[in-house]
């Protein structure tokens, strides 16, 4: 295996968390990350040595993301709802998980330009500058996405978040 190939494997981790946020579909997730790492394979050549893999990495899985919401946009996708019924019926067994689940709500109902900042920062621990480069935006819209993403998460928390609309059973 060549050293590409090596260095690629130790960065596949972190993009299936990152595609995972995205999609919120492991499935779907997996298939994004396949499609980003065939496309980083071979496109191999034109990556430079001595820069940086992962951010390369991520803004091809990115790039793939965009044009596959896009593609979408224009014949969505129907779901039965006997499909995923399941899923919208188990409550949470733990006080932790409804916690989890709360903070993941309120990330979801983020717009995804705050979402995905919020994901590469606190979740992927990619710098500000990195982030900046996946996304293709200023540094300063980063910041600025970041902190208007951290303080929606505190004011929904703090009014209850998902909280709000839960029945307290005695």
């Amino acid at each position: 295996m060549s050293k590409f190939g090596v260095e690629l494997e130790v960065h596949i981790a972190s993009l299936r968390r990152y595609a995972r946020s995205l999609l919120r579909n492991r499935v779907d997730a997996e298939d994004l990350v396949q499609e980003a790492l065939a496309r980083a394979i071979s496109r191999s050549d034109s990556f430079q040595a001595g820069t940086n893999l992962r951010a390369w990495l991520f803004t091809i899985l990115h790039n793939v993301h965009v044009n596959q919401v896009r593609s979408r946009a224009s014949r969505p996708d129907e779901v039965p709802v006997d499909a995923v019924e399941h899923r919208l019926t188990t409550p949470a067994r733990q006080e932790e998980r409804v916690e989890v689940r709360e903070m993941m709500r309120v990330v979801d109902e983020l717009p995804e330009e705050q979402r995905q900042v919020l994901m590469l920062v606190a979740l992927e621990g990619l710098k500000y500058e990195e982030v900046a480069e996946v996304l293709g935006v200023p540094i300063g819209t980063v910041m600025s996405r970041l902190s208007r993403a951290r303080e929606a998460v505190r004011t929904k928390m703090a009014n209850g978040g998902a909280a709000a609309g839960l029945r307290r059973v005695k």
